[in-house]
């Protein structure tokens, strides 16, 4: 018999948390990307891109999940905690991963410009689990579709 709450709290279900946070950015005039980080099958940090925003190139939506989460766990260890994203983290962030020591990233899209994985296979902490191309997708349609809504602007 299949476990309802393991098919409710699945990487499939937390990358759509993840998605929402995008399709904010995307709303926002911000690259769609979002992020959530999960402990214990529950969001304790989210966010969204915010550079433009907050005129922040370190403003991505990884380090505004992982600030809210270490805020709500009052430490700066994520050891238990699974970072969602929709698009592979860039070196900057993968290295914030690996300083909060998160047990598994999982991303949507790969980043074929500034991924950290153009640099680095080895950039996150020794024991962080990586699973790469859930709703692989639906992440990268929202890139493309803001991509061409900008280009259609100008």
């Amino acid at each position: 018999m299949i476990n309802p709450a393991a098919e409710l709290y699945s990487d499939e279900y937390f990358m759509k948390e993840a998605i929402l946070e995008a399709e904010k950015a995307f709303e926002a005039g911000e690259i769609p990307v979002g992020a959530v980080v999960v402990w214990k099958n529950r969001i304790i940090g989210r966010g969204h891109n915010l550079t433009e925003r907050l005129k922040d190139p370190t403003a991505h939506a990884e380090m505004q999940a992982i600030t809210a989460a270490t805020n709500t766990t009052g430490g700066k260890y994520l050891t238990e905690c699974t970072l969602y994203v929709t698009l592979e983290p860039c070196v900057m962030c993968a290295g914030a991963c690996f300083w909060t020591q998160l047990g598994a990233v999982v991303y949507g899209t790969d980043d074929e410009k500034r991924g950290y994985s153009l640099i680095s296979q080895n950039i996150f902490h020794p024991k962080t689990r990586i699973k790469k191309g859930v709703l692989k997708e639906q992440s990268t349609e929202l890139l493309k579709s803001f991509f061409k809504k900008l280009r259609d602007v100008k």
